[in-house]
């Protein structure tokens, strides 16, 4: 999970602009498409269940992550920031998300949270002749930089996080 010289300036950069907002960097995606490039913006927040907040009618709920306030206040954040800097050459477009139900896995750091449930994984160089597959995370290693997952049959394969090209969780109700 390696990202691009371009990904990662550009999150240096994004990152204190997110945190100035009260929320987490979870990653971002730059596409550059001809004319028009996406930089996606992923926050997320941890959800504190003691503390009860205000909601947008006034009524009281316990907390809550990702809403809308924060994506707009991330964006305005991050738009004026990038304005100054100008880092993206042409025109984009900012978008700015939670993860979602199929988060993104962006570093390693953030999977161990998810051991136990359906990780969707495409690799750099295949493992047991596969590139792509959908399978149970059984264990991540932050030291050693390994996952393991479960794949059909009970078949345990060990991979290098440096393979790993695209992952996600896999929603399941």
């Amino acid at each position: 999970m390696k990202l691009s010289n371009k990904t990662q300036a550009l999150q240096d950069l994004i990152a204190p602009a997110v945190q100035a907002c009260g929320v987490d960097l979870w990653g971002i995606e730059f596409l550059p498409q001809g004319k028009r490039s996406l930089l996606r913006i992923y926050i997320d927040k941890d959800i504190d269940q003691t503390t009860p907040v205000l909601n947008e009618d006034g009524e009281e709920e316990q907390g809550r992550g990702i809403g809308v306030q924060d994506c707009v206040r991330v964006t305005q954040q991050v738009g004026a920031m990038l304005d100054v800097h100008d880092p993206i050459s042409g025109e984009y477009s900012l978008e700015v998300s939670s993860p979602g139900w199929d988060r993104p896995f962006f570093q390693l750091h953030q999977m161990p949270a998810y051991v136990g449930q359906q990780v969707a994984l495409r690799l750099i160089s295949a493992v047991d002749n596969r590139r792509k597959f959908q399978a149970k995370l059984v264990s991540v290693d932050l030291e050693s930089e390994m996952i393991q997952v479960e794949v059909e049959k009970q078949q345990v394969l060990e991979i290098d996080s440096h393979n790993i090209d695209k992952a996600n969780l896999v929603y399941q109700d």
